[in-house]
């Protein structure tokens, strides 16, 4: 079983307009509603291939009922911490004329700080294989939120698997996790360094794996694709030149496509190569639909062919 966290929920309202014009009154599309956050997308991706999971997350208000009820017909299991303070809202709009995406992220209402112990607690007892952390932390937790769910997973056993940034990821890794999917940027913060090159990202993932505080590390490219470090292999998978209609999610599509493949225990460029198809595949859609299934199937087959040992 996997169980997927989210501390700063959403719903996500895309819509698109012809051209974003200053001091003008945009007609825009019909707006649509989707749950969203890190961990809640990556339930989602993982509810798309039938893969057994539990989103945990707060929510609160009219817009927590709401993202409730999107999962309920999503057919998404979830495990809700009720809160008083109303769940925020993200606003993506596309510029049809460019194919250009606008997103607006809204931080979100001061938390407790009994949200995170209920997070806890619900670790503690229950029993998961792998545990995902995914997205930013609610204003009014502590920065090591990731870092003590982090604790209580190593305790109760469960590989914890972290896609987040800034210091909330710098503090999850000094606490020790299982995996890490940062991008170049962020990878770049955790060796302490302003910028790293392509052909230096391995050498920096592998110095991460070598302190002894992370077993595998995902490193995101944009159009260079990813790479998986391990003690003992890495794997380079480019991704196919395909035209892109949305970004939102395919981090998180990607993250569910590595776990799905960890929890069946295939080889690692499988787990590489099934993470990048279903990152890929989730950009071929517009607003925040992420991935269809066949998609995916389809550029892992391309994925699997392209990608190459550096180990």
């Amino acid at each position: 079983m996997i169980l997927t966290i989210t501390l700063n929920p959403t719903i996500d309202k895309s819509t698109s307009v012809d051209k974003i014009i200053p001091d003008s009154k945009l007609r825009c599309s019909a707006v649509k509603n989707e749950a969203g956050g890190g961990g809640i997308n990556v339930s989602k991706s993982l509810q798309k291939l039938n893969a057994q999971n539990i989103a945990l997350f707060p929510a609160g208000g009219n817009i927590g009922k709401l993202l409730q009820q999107l999962l309920k017909q999503e057919g998404v299991p979830m495990h809700v911490i009720e809160v008083e303070k109303e769940t925020r809202e993200n606003i993506i709009v596309q510029e049809t004329s460019t194919n250009k995406q606008f997103r607006f992220n809204m931080p979100g209402e001061k938390a407790d700080a009994q949200v995170l112990e209920s997070i806890l607690q619900y670790i503690r007892e229950n029993k998961f294989e792998f545990i995902v952390g995914s997205g930013s932390i609610l204003p009014g937790l502590p920065v090591n939120a990731y870092a003590q769910i982090a604790k209580v997973a190593k305790e109760s056993g469960a590989q914890f698997i972290l896609d987040t940034s800034g210091e909330a990821l710098e503090a999850a890794v000094n606490e020790g996790v299982f995996m890490v999917k940062p991008n170049i940027g962020e990878l770049a913060k955790l060796s302490k360094i302003t910028w790293l090159e392509n052909d230096r990202v391995e050498e920096a993932a592998r110095a991460l794996i070598n302190k002894g505080k992370v077993e595998l590390v995902a490193v995101s490219m944009g159009k260079d694709g990813a790479i998986l470090v391990s003690k003992d292999e890495t794997y380079r998978v480019p991704v196919p030149d395909l035209e892109k209609r949305s970004t939102v999610g395919a981090g998180d599509s990607m993250v569910a496509g590595i776990v799905h493949m960890l929890a069946q225990r295939k080889p690692l460029k499988d787990v590489i190569c099934f993470g990048v198809a279903c990152g890929t595949a989730s950009t071929l859609n517009e607003g925040t639909q992420l991935f269809k299934k066949d998609d995916v199937e389809k550029i892992f087959s391309w994925t699997s062919q392209s990608a190459k040992s550096l180990k």
